[in-house]
């Protein structure tokens, strides 16, 4: 029910008013009164009523200055002016300032009581447009994630110009003007075999929920997803504000992350400031360095270009061959990790640690052989778990020459490069037809399911068995559209079809194609079509 306030100096006008409209009848509740706009200011401050009603002519402030500062105020409360004064300079201003109704005095009941329904029906119809914009704008929340993270991806691989940036991210709607720029990324998964690929676990699911919940609440940080299991936080801010930004960031993700090492992976990696948006390339060439480290370092979270930090950027001190060796920093598991969640362009920056941390032992041909051998051996035990012949590994590159004729330092590194590009490009292989096989089950859930007003990404997932993270991901780069997108366009298309070759009703057809309320399905209809059911049906679009 709708609360109406009263303004009139007149006792008598104010409490027939009061007292002999029936305002329950017409969907009011009567939440207040005063004689004049001074002591109604702080009553209507409080009660926040949907209607205003207000003499335009009382002492102390009158009923202009008031539908002023309550305009200003409150944009959404409806103001009705009455008046004994037949002027139309009154009823110009009072237009100016927004009054919803003029009515001049005496008032008739009915004249009020038409009134009161025409302003209850608008403002009911505003608040079911307002109700379905902010329900179109959560049911596309995924679309802007989806958008939000191309247009990072081509911000920091150097795709755009500074002037391009600028007008994606207006388009955006992100901020992105400031003097200061900088990068930090942070990567999370649980510690189970190949399954994280596709199964998300409450707790890694818990602790994304509570990184995006943090840093969506400050303008300063800008969170996207870059992939699966990393997300990346562009700070923003004054040059001076740059060092407090980066020490937030990092203690609330450390806050946030810690404590579960024993079920879960986490890293993080923050860049040095910049003046310059198109020196965030840079900014993103450092730091995606700095996380390449992180399946040589499994222990230490934070990862730096301080000295000791990494072992890329320390000398071995050892003055003997083999006596400089870490058998840790040998682990055939180092390898795996980073053939499990490594990407392409990581692979140099990661052979250069993994090589640099042994720089002193790669000086006997004994460890040289040994540490190929053990490199061999793990990327052909995994391409063959992912359903490979190891000759689809080795075939057309120079590795059996140079098992055969053993490895220099200096051939050590395009080895292992050679060597884990194949295996990754075979493991995106692998992914992408997993992948096509999951969409194409999807498609067949969705054909036979998306008349139903409650399917969601959640449930198309849970019927495929992956999690929603995954399906999301594979969805998107599948289709090049979201789940939300295609869902909507699916069931607009259909919704046209019958519009077009059927008398039914647009009720009918709202229901059939998944929308219980026929007035959203119009809405949404509208919104994507560019036109109404009825005027598509009329022939006026498509």
């Amino acid at each position: 029910m709708l609360k109406v306030f009263l303004v009139e100096d007149e006792s008598i006008v104010r409490e027939g008013l009061r007292d002999n409209i029936l305002w329950q009848q017409y969907g009011y509740q009567f939440a207040g009164e005063a004689g004049d706009g001074e002591m109604a200011l702080p009553l209507i401050r409080k009660v926040k009523p949907d209607l205003l009603i207000t003499d335009i002519k009382m002492p102390f402030m009158d009923g202009l200055a008031l539908s002023r500062i309550v305009s200003a105020e409150f944009p959404q409360m409806k103001i009705l002016i009455i008046s004994g004064y037949d002027d139309f300079e009154y009823a110009r201003q009072a237009i100016s300032v927004g009054v919803e109704q003029y009515l001049l005095k005496p008032i008739t009941r009915s004249a009020l009581q038409k009134v009161l329904v025409e302003i209850r029906e608008k403002i009911e119809n505003q608040r079911e447009q307002e109700g379905y914009l902010d329900k179109f704008k959560e049911e596309m929340l995924e679309y802007e994630q989806f958008s939000r993270r191309n247009f990072f991806e081509k911000v920091f691989e150097g795709h755009l110009s500074v002037q391009e940036i600028y007008e994606q991210a207006q388009r955006l709607s992100l901020e992105m003007d400031a003097e200061g720029y900088n990068l930090a990324m942070v990567s999370l998964w649980e510690k189970r075999d190949m399954q994280e690929r596709s199964q998300d676990s409450r707790l890694i699911a818990g602790k994304r929920e509570e990184l995006t919940r943090y840093f969506l609440r400050y303008p300063e940080y800008l969170m996207f997803r870059w992939n699966i299991n990393t997300y990346g936080i562009l700070m923003k801010g004054e040059e001076a504000q740059m060092e407090e930004l980066r020490k937030r960031c990092q203690e609330h993700i450390v806050n946030i992350c810690s404590g579960d090492d024993g079920e879960m992976e986490w890293y993080l990696a923050i860049g040095e400031p910049v003046a310059r948006l198109s020196m965030l390339p840079q900014v993103y060439s450092k730091v995606n360095h700095m996380m390449s480290y992180r399946f040589l370092k499994p222990g230490q979270h934070i990862l730096t270009m301080e000295n000791d930090a990494l072992p890329g950027f320390r000398q071995e001190r050892d003055g003997g061959f083999l006596g400089g060796v870490d058998i840790a920093k040998a682990d055939p598991e180092i390898i795996r990790g980073f053939l499990m969640r490594g990407q392409l362009e990581e692979i140099e920056d990661f052979v250069d640690g993994y090589l640099e941390s042994q720089k002193q032992a790669l000086q006997s041909r004994m460890f040289r052989d040994y540490l190929m051998l053990s490199i061999r051996f793990t990327t052909i035990a995994f391409v063959e778990k992912l359903g490979f012949q190891q000759e689809e590994l080795l075939k057309d590159t120079c590795s059996d020459t140079m098992m055969s004729a053993g490895l220099s330092v200096e051939e050590m590194k395009p080895y292992m490069q050679e060597l884990l590009q194949r295996a990754i490009e075979l493991s995106n292989r692998a992914m992408d037809s997993q992948g096509k096989k999951l969409i194409k089950k999807a498609m067949g859930y969705i054909d036979e399911n998306y008349m139903k007003e409650s399917i969601s990404l959640n449930e198309v997932a849970g019927a495929v068995e992956v999690s929603a993270n995954y399906f999301s991901t594979v969805f998107s780069q599948e289709m090049k559209m979201t789940f939300t997108e295609y869902i909507t366009q699916k069931r607009m298309e259909q919704a046209k079809q019958l519009l077009r070759q059927t008398e039914k009703h647009t009720g009918e057809i709202a229901s059939e194609v998944g929308f219980r309320d026929p007035h959203y399905f119009s809405f949404v209809f509208k919104k994507t079509q560019g036109c109404t059911p009825r005027e598509y049906r009329g022939g006026g679009k498509g």
